[in-house]
């Protein structure tokens, strides 16, 4: 790890979401420098850019003014990726959960968390593919996304058709019962 980057990694990191609420996580940064310095786990710090609104059928993303220059040219693009925080779930409890049966079905087979989209996980980090509707000034408006209203929206990345593998996709036999939205 380059020494600039493994001085961003030991940075403290506080993470404050709208409305003054301030959340605080962790993630190691590799397992050999944690076993070699036996010292606290590293932080990273991560600002939300916006925050998710649903009001009826209408889904939005509300991105603060300070960032909203960063949505130019976001139009031009038919899908966005939404990465977003679990905040709901935001306890120790929950971020040691490892194994889960996914989508909350016992009939699903125990599954680690990285092998579902679990919102239990270390690291409450959420990822939806959203169809763009409509950017106009600071608010993008999106057809659905995964997140509860208020929800803090942490990046946003334009989806890019050769990102989906178009071949040899192999997925376990339980994902066949999963309800699929069109």
């Amino acid at each position: 790890m380059a020494a600039s980057r493994r001085a961003f990694v030991k940075e403290a990191a506080i993470w404050t979401a709208a409305g003054g609420t301030t959340l605080t996580w962790n993630a190691l940064a590799t397992e050999d420098e944690r076993v070699k310095e036996e010292g606290p786990e590293a932080f990273y710090k991560v600002y939300p850019i916006g925050k998710v609104e649903k009001k009826g059928a209408s889904t939005r993303i509300r991105i603060f003014d300070n960032y909203a220059d960063g949505l130019l040219g976001l139009d031009q693009w038919s899908h966005v990726n939404v990465f977003y925080w679990f905040d709901k779930n935001d306890v120790p409890e929950k971020r040691r959960i490892l194994q889960v049966h996914p989508r909350g079905d016992r009939e699903n087979p125990r599954t680690g968390v990285f092998a579902c989209r679990a919102p239990v996980r270390p690291n409450l980090i959420a990822l939806t593919v959203c169809k763009i509707l409509a950017v106009e000034k600071n608010v993008l408006a999106v057809d659905r996304i995964d997140a509860f209203d208020t929800t803090p929206v942490i990046d946003l990345k334009p989806f890019i058709p050769p990102d989906v593998p178009s071949k040899n996709i192999k997925v376990p036999d339980w994902t066949g019962r999963m309800k699929r939205d069109e």
